[in-house]
């Protein structure tokens, strides 16, 4: 067993307080920069599969970047969090964050992301909560042309979210070593 339990992330003592809660949170997983997981994959390979997009990824949003645990279709294990959709989307804990069209999204219009490779256009992801309230990162599906999820495909991305959320906080619970998949 790992240490105490992290104290739940408290939104009321200010945005430092909360982002240094979180970013404890995420390091307290041991996920950060770890081989890839047999669990985190298939979980990636079954968000592209169900929402019928080439690119997905379990992606966790460390200090200044974001780093992919798991991806399908990005050739890329990180990006700085400044260009990052995620960072945008654990903002709101609680929501599925869909992006439509990047090139119309005034967050994304000079996104590199998006004017460059990968050429993003839609954008859709369900931030990783723990049992703390912490969102670490997300499940995102990505395509390169505009469109919408179904209600079936985001209900279905948010329970994905919610396995590796308890993935996540099964592994905090009993260190990195054990809580692999």
């Amino acid at each position: 067993m790992s240490g105490d339990p992290l104290p739940p992330a408290v939104d009321d003592v200010g945005d430092d307080a909360a982002e240094a809660a979180r970013l404890a949170a995420l390091q307290a997983t041991g996920l950060l920069d770890t081989d890839p997981e047999a669990a985190y994959d298939a979980i990636v390979q079954l968000a592209s599969v169900l929402c019928d997009v080439p690119i997905a990824a379990v992606s966790l949003v460390d200090s200044d970047r974001q780093w992919f645990k798991a991806r399908l279709g990005l050739d890329v294990s990180e990006t700085p969090r400044s260009i990052a959709f995620c960072d945008h989307a654990i903002r709101t804990p609680d929501v599925l964050m869909e992006v439509e069209d990047a090139r119309l999204d005034p967050r994304f219009t000079d996104n590199p992301m998006v004017t460059g490779d990968p050429g993003i256009r839609f954008y859709a992801g369900r931030p990783l909560v723990d049992s703390f309230g912490n969102a670490m990162g997300t499940v995102c599906v990505i395509d390169r042309k505009p469109r919408q999820l179904s209600e079936s495909q985001k209900a279905t991305l948010s329970c994905l979210a919610d396995i590796l959320a308890a993935l996540m906080d099964t592994r905090r619970r009993l260190g990195p070593s054990q809580g692999e998949g």
